[in-house]
């Protein structure tokens, strides 16, 4: 057996392991990289370490950091609120808020598990509040997320746009996220009205007064890690137990605190907000580094409130950035010993360049349905570059937004986290039937969205 069939089986075992098991997929492609690069490639564990991307590392914990810090001071659970006000009680505009919330928050650095871990709580107890179908509101939260995700700021946009960079592809990145921002909000224009929309439009406005927020204490100070993996199954209830001596079990919201909370509209929330936004006009306008970037506005939000922050560092994405670090690792691994090339070469073989890139859709929506659609991008994309850079006349900038879109709008499925989050806070439904419906759901959307984004980006 071949070198680089050696690695290819390695990288499908660590998918299956990290979907089957609640490991790290991270953890699994370091250990891969060292055992593969050691033993396989004859690598030196120098040459692997060279492949770890700083720059990568540091970007993701840069705007997770930040975030920690505008979540903890109720920056973000003011935005959610003056959102709710703007609707002047038009219950249906309610799962548009939630939609465009979530597209704001991954667009400016959430990382999408994370932005559906603050909102779903507070949507689904408006479903239960107000009679809005639970499934329409899950669902426009998880696509929310997803249309923002590929933002030139954001977590999924960084990822992508580096390694088409880094192959000398050609590179837009507003197509990209315009891209994914177009189907995922056609996706949910279409929910909207198959699962209620209409008569939700044809309801009386409810009284401005009576239109209050659900209960959820997203903007407290945390005592552990908050946001979720991508797909990965962290045991987060058994970490918070470990941390606060509580049950297993218990969710955050359900934790006591001894800090009070913040009143909407208070001066350091202001502050936050003007630093995101400073965040997206010195990464869009001056093109300066999007990690040193957040970092440095995370600082001084923290020497401003120092108290308050002091768990900000603890609620950094850890797991997320373990995955995505130990994949790319691994894909330098690979790229070093030819996988690359062989796997594009052999794809680039195929009879009709079209169909190939048809497969390669298909390849990251199914896997991305079951495991980390971070790891999808960062193994994927670069095992099509050699396919691309190949003549085969299909275009790079389109194939890139079709492989986007394919391997992130499948993570409405109840076995990814996003799909998980929402059944998980789903109010007043049958559990069972209610996972029924993601998963039916979500087997409709990869079976068609490989085939929608292909026609639309690669074949138009």
């Amino acid at each position: 057996m071949s070198p680089q069939l050696i690695s290819i089986y390695a990288l499908v075992a660590m998918f299956v392991v990290a979907t089957i098991l609640p490991v790290n997929m991270g953890v699994l492609a370091f250990v891969g990289a060292f055992l593969v690069g050691t033993l396989v490639a004859g690598q030196t564990t120098n040459a692997i370490i060279a492949g770890f991307p700083g720059g990568l590392f540091l970007t993701l914990v840069g705007i997770t950091f930040l975030f920690a810090i505008a979540q903890n001071n109720g920056t973000i659970d003011w935005l959610v609120r003056l959102a709710v006000r703007a609707v002047r009680g038009r219950i249906a505009a309610i799962p548009w808020i939630m939609f465009a919330i979530s597209a704001v928050l991954t667009s400016v650095g959430a990382v999408s598990p994370g932005a559906v871990a603050i909102i779903a709580p507070i949507a689904l107890g408006f479903a239960f509040k107000y009679s809005i179908s639970p499934l329409l509101m899950g669902l426009m939260v998880v696509h929310g997320a997803q249309a923002g995700g590929f933002s030139p700021i954001s977590i999924y946009g960084g990822i992508t746009n580096r390694v088409v960079a880094k192959a000398g592809l050609p590179l837009s990145e507003m197509t990209t996220f315009l891209a994914s921002l177009s189907v995922n909000f056609a996706v949910a224009v279409l929910l909207f009205f198959a699962l209620g929309g209409r008569k939700l439009l044809q309801a009386k406005a409810a009284p401005a007064p009576a239109l209050t927020v659900p209960h959820a204490e997203i903007a407290s100070p945390q005592s552990g890690p908050q946001v979720y993996g991508d797909a990965e199954a962290e045991a987060l209830s058994e970490e918070i137990a470990l941390e606060t001596g509580q049950k297993p079990g218990r969710s955050v919201a359900d934790r006591p605190t001894d800090a009070p909370m913040a009143e909407d509209g208070n001066w350091y929330q202001i502050v936050t907000l003007l630093g995101l936004v400073a965040l997206a006009v010195l990464v869009l306008a001056f093109n300066l580094d999007i990690g040193f970037v957040a970092i440095t506005i995370g600082l001084i939000l923290s020497l401003i409130a120092p108290n308050l922050q002091k768990r900000a560092m603890g609620q950094v994405a850890w797991p997320e950035i373990m995955l995505i670090t130990g994949v790319s690792t691994y894909v330098v691994v690979l790229e070093k010993m030819g996988t690359i090339t062989f796997v594009g070469d052999s794809v680039a073989g195929l009879a009709s360049p079209m169909l190939a890139a048809l497969l390669l859709c298909f390849i990251g929506a199914v896997v991305s349905a079951f495991a980390s659609s971070t790891a999808v991008l960062g193994s994927l994309i670069p095992l099509a570059v050699p396919f691309l850079q190949a003549g085969t006349g299909v275009s790079a900038v389109g194939f890139i937004a079709a492989m986007a879109v394919a391997s992130t709008i499948v993570d409405v499925s109840p076995f990814s986290t996003n799909g998980a989050l929402v059944l998980a806070n789903a109010q007043g439904v049958d559990r069972e039937a209610f996972f029924r419906k993601l998963m039916a759901y979500g087997a409709i959307v990869t079976l068609l969205a490989p085939i929608v984004v292909w026609a639309l980006f690669v074949v138009l």
